[in-house]
């Protein structure tokens, strides 16, 4: 028995309870226990000691005297020569990657939002027992921890290292899909809840595998371009993904990641691909839907993260308080380098071809430069500020700030094609030097500013001054065009012409109102219902009532100032707009094959 151990059973499903047990073998004379008020990969105070109810405990069989602290701790009084037994409830509805679900169909939960932190004791081995209910014989587990005994479906006993270690391996239940494959001399497990009949898990699998194949190179290529001889960090992974109605995320851990998509975004079987994409170096690319290209994206982004952030960290991150935010200023690194190259590497596994890939780079590089607030704050601020402003976004949000993910991952293009155009080696180069010289462990940006140097043979100072910790623009047209990117400047659509962000339903809502826009210089504001139009004035004026908001373009026609009839708080105000000319946005098209090529296809 180890030291500290948790029995979990599936208690009320239609009260969606799970019962769980603690039995800590010594424990101290004022023991303190505390729930974790947020969960690593996810920066939000999320206060999941709200869903645990009925704590209790005991020794002996006599109920000890329990002291609540705080919002998530509380000390027992209780002696250290015999076991001290608490038991407790927690609700699980949460349908999502971050905490905990519970119903007739399937059961998930992350150990942050289950597991007691006990004091003192956090480095010891800690147990965990899985129990089966007696009505779902055909529910399996999936898990990364550890299997000490279990049956066939994968309850029993499982083992953790430590605290840690216990609650950054999540716990999937249910009658799930399950399929399994190699990569890089690794197994790896995927399992599929909620999945329609006509899902096909082996293109799944092999699209996943293809991933996994180009990641492990990427991390473990020798100078010479063959398998580096140090091992991946992980013995085995797994992908836990939740298919739903509506939904879509992911969250990494140490050797698994929890994936949420919509059903309708997986691949289905007999469902070939009406066109292919351009040829590559790997051959021709069959066309992928939008959708499931955007899973294997996902798919892509968490498994890299199992060295990037998982291993390689910020040093701030080098032991976990739980209890509180823990902040950084190199999110912009470790999530924006890792949605660098969660794409990039969905083209070099040859999932995807060129066009296609510079299609979504052109996607990102328009989401950073539609945001004024990129000119107020900068990446590395972004990064710190995650706990308050990227975590709870409202309609100021894109005014203010600027998402780490978005601009990270630009700063990361950067750096490589200046790299590249300088040829002094790659990012790659710069990725696997940051391994090497951290030992996959901690980090800090002083770590990468060596590693650039030694790399490019200069100090690369300047360039993160201005791009991490400054709002001066991205170099990005020069660069992409040194790398046989053509970058085309075309009418922007009508909603970012304007300045605005809205929702059609049933009319149009206004969401955001982006800084400097036509939109606000008239008047508008978040939260306004735009009813109408009026073009023209005196006599020659037409009205018009607007249901979407194309409908804009088609009564304004050539007219450079309209009225825009909008109701706020039961008010209807007239506001005298200007029509927008010459707002752009990017299409990113291949100029130079084969200079592009050096780029994309870099092994």
């Amino acid at each position: 028995m180890t030291a500290i151990s948790y029995q979990v059973r599936l208690g009320d499903l239609h009260a969606h309870l799970y019962q769980v047990t603690l039995t800590i073998a010594q424990p101290r004379a004022l023991q303190i226990l505390s729930l974790p008020v947020w969960i690593p990969g996810s920066y939000l105070v999320r206060e999941f000691s709200k869903n645990l109810q009925r704590l209790q405990g005991q020794q002996g069989g006599q109920a000890v005297q329990l002291i609540q602290l705080d919002k998530c701790s509380w000390q027992v009084h209780c002696a250290t020569d015999q076991p001290l037994v608490m038991s407790y409830e927690v609700y699980a509805l949460d349908n999502s990657v971050r905490t905990a679900w519970l119903d007739t169909q399937r059961g998930f939960f992350n150990g942050s939002s289950l597991f007691l932190q006990v004091h003192g004791q956090q480095d010891a081995p800690h147990g965990l027992e899985l129990i089966a209910a007696a009505g779902l014989p055909s529910w399996q587990v999936a898990t990364g921890l550890t299997p000490v005994k279990i049956g066939r479906k994968g309850f029993g006993h499982y083992r953790a290292a430590n605290y840690d270690e216990l609650v950054d391996c999540p716990v999937e239940m249910g009658d799930f899909w399950t399929g399994s494959f190699v990569a890089g001399g690794i197994p790896h497990r995927f399992v599929v809840a909620g999945a329609p009949p006509s899902f096909d898990g082996a293109r799944l699998l092999a699209d996943t595998q293809s991933i996994c194949e180009a990641a492990i190179g990427l991390w473990h290529r020798s100078h010479a371009g063959t398998r580096a001889a140090n091992p991946a960090p992980h013995a085995s992974y797994l992908f836990m993904l939740n298919a739903v109605a509506d939904g879509y995320g992911g969250l990494e851990h140490r050797n698994s990641t929890a994936l949420i998509c919509k059903r309708q975004d997986l691949p289905s079987k007999g469902a070939s691909p009406t066109k292919t994409g351009a040829a590559t170096a790997s051959g021709t690319v069959p066309a992928l839907s939008e959708g499931y290209t955007t899973l294997l994206g996902l798919i892509s982004h968490e498994y890299f993260h199992t060295w990037n952030v998982k291993q390689l960290r910020p040093a701030e991150f080098a032991t976990y308080d739980y209890s509180q935010e823990n902040y950084t200023e190199l999110l912009w690194f470790f999530e924006g380098f890792t949605s660098y190259y969660d794409e990039l590497l969905l083209r070099r596994a040859g999932l995807i071809d060129d066009a296609t890939y510079l299609k979504l780079l052109g996607k990102t590089v328009n989401q950073v430069l539609q945001t004024p607030g990129r000119k107020v704050q900068s990446v590395a601020q972004a990064s710190f500020d995650a706990w308050v402003k990227y975590y709870r976004q409202d309609e100021n949000t894109p005014n203010a700030t600027v998402s780490y993910y978005s601009k990270g991952a630009l700063v990361g293009l950067c750096l490589d094609l200046t790299l590249r155009h300088e040829g002094k080696g790659t990012l790659d180069d710069v990725m696997r030097g940051l391994w090497l010289r951290c030992g996959g462990g901690p980090m800090t940006q002083a770590d990468l500013a060596a590693v650039l140097q030694a790399a490019a043979g200069r100090s690369y100072a300047k360039e993160l001054a201005r791009w991490v910790h400054g709002t001066a623009e991205l170099p990005l047209q020069p660069l992409l065009e040194q790398h046989g990117v053509h970058v085309l400047k075309e009418p922007a659509a009508l909603a970012q012409a304007l300045g605005l962000r809205v929702a059609e339903r049933a009319g149009i809502q206004i969401k955001v109102v982006l800084r400097g826009g036509a939109a606000e210089q008239a008047g508008f504001a978040a939260g306004d219902e735009w009813l109408g139009l009026t073009v023209g004035t005196g006599k020659a004026a037409t009205r018009w009532r607007l249901n979407k908001l194309d409908d804009v373009l088609l009564y304004a026609a050539t007219a450079t100032k309209v009225s825009a009839c909008v109701a706020r708080d039961q008010r209807l105000l007239e506001l005298p707009l200007v029509m927008p000319r010459g707002i752009t946005s990017w299409r990113l098209l291949p100029r130079d094959k084969p200079l592009l090529g050096r780029w994309l296809n870099a092994p």
